[in-house]
């Protein structure tokens, strides 16, 4: 599981759908939510999560994509397998891991060192913990 550092910078809501805006490395992140903690407040620094498989990759990205999401990362490393290729992302000082299959690692041409767009739908990311200092 990918775990990103973070602070609230805005939560709106309507009805029981939550829209909480994050701020991490001068990037602003979206999460959708139905259940939100009562610790969640603006300002609150968080540890939020995504599953591996849940971080698209796109190289050369231009134009729009809903995915709410986008963060500028490069290539550590690879492993291409058979069937996936598991990719190491540097975000800053995190590492991040997104898991695509090997077609798309080879249509995308792929290489350690490339500079990358990671996308991660907002409902796909998660708040695992409230850090408290």
């Amino acid at each position: 599981m990918n775990s990103l550092i973070a602070t609230v910078s805005e939560i709106r809501n309507c009805d029981s759908l939550h829209i909480v805006k994050f701020e991490s490395n001068s990037h602003i992140l979206s999460m959708m939510s139905l259940e939100l903690n009562d610790d969640i407040k603006t300002g609150v620094k968080v540890k939020l999560s995504v599953s591996p498989s849940h971080v698209a990759i796109a190289k050369d990205f231009s134009g729009d994509v809903s995915y709410s999401n986008r963060l500028p990362v490069s290539i550590i490393s690879m492993n291409n397998g058979k069937l996936l290729s598991t990719l190491k992302l540097g975000f800053f000082d995190t590492v991040l891991e997104s898991i695509i299959t090997a077609e798309s690692s080879k249509r995308l041409d792929l290489k350690v060192g490339d500079h990358v767009t990671a996308l991660i739908k907002a409902s796909e990311l998660s708040i695992s913990k409230v850090i408290y200092d």
